[in-house]
């Protein structure tokens, strides 16, 4: 099949959406023809081959509130653009990303010339409020407005899909018409991996100056909907519960909150427990889950969290805080712990658990790479795969009824 991607943000993002839209790409080049239509890096539109994948990239300018480093596409001309492309293309099929402008361009033309739509949502309105100073009141109202306009291009597509099954139904109390399908952004179980000899783990602490203690990890965006002040503040506590453990907070990834939480931690008394590494190359992550002892995730605004994945497929035990979709992948006492919001007392316990005991850990680390392997990348490709195909058919299906019962007595075809 020709397979075209529409996504607002793609390499070099940092983000869940990007990171599963490049990975879906590269894994349906094996079988397929992939074409990619994403913002451009600058003001003029490019066309190129990326390791087999055709990325049209279209013009786009900064995003400047909240110091993402994302571009956007402007609207002027946009569906003129998203046109061109489908005509040169001709794609037996688009999935698109998003609903935000290259989604909705590509859902309007796609629709337009007939062409199946696939959609997948990433998106939670917490993720984008946060950088907007407003009340509650304004921002429970954005949070309706957004989700009313997500829903508005999201019922234009043949089939919806979300990472988890939480995901599919927040997605359906918004609006979106159901039923959404629950399909897991998926892993490579292959390269996210325990490392038996521990040549990994040396590597990466040894070129991070990291020292040989016991090691919360978090990776990814430092962001406020992260909430990793709260695994600073729980640090804290079981430094000074626990000193015996000489925990430390192993920090992997950049954004706007990574100077305030070096300075929460100084003024908590524990900057020298704090390793923050800023971004690193994608080639380097799994790594960096491989130099932890544990994984903790605080964030409030997750569809799936490939984080969490990745943690569970290198074999760690991982913490996560009891809201949206983690409790799909923690497993409360199994592979780890789920923690309250907003409650770094009761992360702090767990992690003195988890780190106190290393057989608990052993455990729930071997448990995490079982249900890790649920999420295989293949069985997201063959699930994506069978609905491309499902509705490539069915649209050629419907074309072949529509011109039967047009066509003049004694000439059907």
């Amino acid at each position: 099949m020709r397979i075209l991607i529409a996504a607002d943000t793609y390499a070099p993002d940092v983000n869940g959406a990007s990171t599963f839209a490049q990975r879906l790409a590269a894994g349906l080049t094996a079988r397929h023809e992939v074409h990619v239509v994403a913002p451009a890096r600058g003001p003029r539109s490019t066309r190129a081959t990326v390791a087999g994948i055709v990325e049209h990239r279209l013009r786009a300018v900064p995003v400047v509130v909240g110091g993402t480093g994302l571009r956007f596409c402007p609207p002027v001309g946009l569906a003129r653009a998203a046109t061109r492309v489908l005509r040169e293309v001709r794609p037996d099929v688009v999935h698109v990303q998003s609903h935000f402008l290259v989604g909705r361009a590509l859902v309007g033309a796609a629709n337009r010339l007939g062409i199946p739509v696939v959609a997948t949502n990433h998106f939670m309105p917490e993720n984008l409020t946060h950088h907007v100073p407003v009340g509650v009141r304004v921002r429970a109202a954005l949070h309706g407005w957004a989700w009313a306009d997500a829903a508005a291009v999201f019922t234009r597509a043949d089939v919806v899909t979300a990472p988890t099954p939480y995901a599919a139904a927040l997605a359906e109390r918004a609006g979106i018409p159901g039923p959404v399908l629950p399909i897991s952004c998926g892993m490579d179980l292959h390269r996210f991996a325990p490392d038996p000899s521990g040549a990994l783990r040396a590597g990466f602490r040894a070129r991070h100056g990291i020292p040989d203690r016991p090691t919360i990890g978090y990776v990814g965006r430092l962001a406020p909907e992260k909430n990793v002040s709260e695994l600073v503040e729980a640090l804290a506590l079981v430094r000074r519960v626990r000193p015996e453990l000489d925990a430390q907070l192993l920090l992997v990834g950049d954004g706007a909150q990574r100077a305030g939480l070096l300075r929460r931690a100084a003024e908590l008394g524990v900057a020298d427990r704090v390793v923050s590494t800023g971004f690193v190359p994608e080639a380097d992550l799994p790594a960096a889950y491989l130099a932890c002892d544990a994984f903790a995730n605080a964030g409030t605004a997750e569809l799936q969290s490939l984080v969490v994945l990745e943690a569970m497929a290198s074999g760690l035990p991982v913490l996560g805080v009891d809201a949206c979709a983690l409790p799909h992948l923690v497993r409360d006492g199994e592979n780890g712990f789920l923690f309250p919001h907003a409650r770094p007392d009761a992360l702090a316990a767990r992690l003195a658990l988890v780190l106190g005991e290393p057989a608990l850990a052993a455990r729930m680390g071997a448990r995490s790479l079982e249900l890790a392997a649920e999420h295989d990348e293949s069985r997201t490709l063959a699930r994506f795969e069978e609905l491309y195909a499902l509705r490539r058919t069915a649209r050629t299906t419907a074309r072949s009824l529509q011109v039967t019962v047009s066509a003049p007595s004694g000439d059907r075809v």
